[in-house]
């Protein structure tokens, strides 16, 4: 008798899926993406789901989220806006980080948790989940940062607004 799958074993496996994608990011675009390399990232249909195309706006923004990943049309094959905080317009380099934590939110919608933006994120970029979710705290801090914790785009968890203090 084969054994049943459990919600634990769901999140076990989504987990180990979105670790090995980002592994296969860094080693396409890595060890250092920058604006470019997310461009020809946002472009990859073997990373990226659906069409995206970064426009720096904070209106759809909830206060202290830093990023969010908008359907434009009725279907999600007709792609997204993942708007991000203009205050990142002058500082591309670290929108990648950005983008990478809300693109779990786009690929997997209400599947993904923050547990698997971060685990995302940080294999992407080649780093621990401890030093990506400490980057986005920095990140956040400029934002105002010590806000509420705002939630990933069609899921729960850190919006980049997290609980740093700063």
């Amino acid at each position: 008798m084969a054994k049943q799958l459990t919600a634990d074993d769901a999140r076990q496996s989504l987990a180990a899926h979105v670790e090995a994608k980002g592994v296969e990011i860094f080693c396409k675009y890595g060890p250092v993406l920058d604006w470019a390399g997310l461009q020809r990232l946002l472009s990859d249909e073997v990373y990226v789901r659906y069409p995206c195309e970064v426009v720096f706006d904070a209106g759809p923004l909830e206060p202290g989220e830093f990023a969010v990943p908008l359907q434009k049309g009725e279907r999600p094959e007709e792609g997204f806006t993942m708007f991000v905080h203009p205050i990142f317009m002058t500082q591309l380099d670290l929108v990648p980080a950005l983008v990478l934590y809300q693109l779990v939110a786009l690929n997997y919608g209400v599947f993904a948790s923050a547990h698997e933006a971060e685990t995302f994120g940080a294999a992407a970029l080649g780093i621990t989940r401890d030093e990506y979710y400490d980057r986005l705290c920095e990140l956040s801090d400029q934002l105002g940062g010590g806000l509420e914790a705002a939630p990933v785009a069609a899921a729960s968890g850190c919006g980049g607004g997290c609980h740093c203090s700063g």
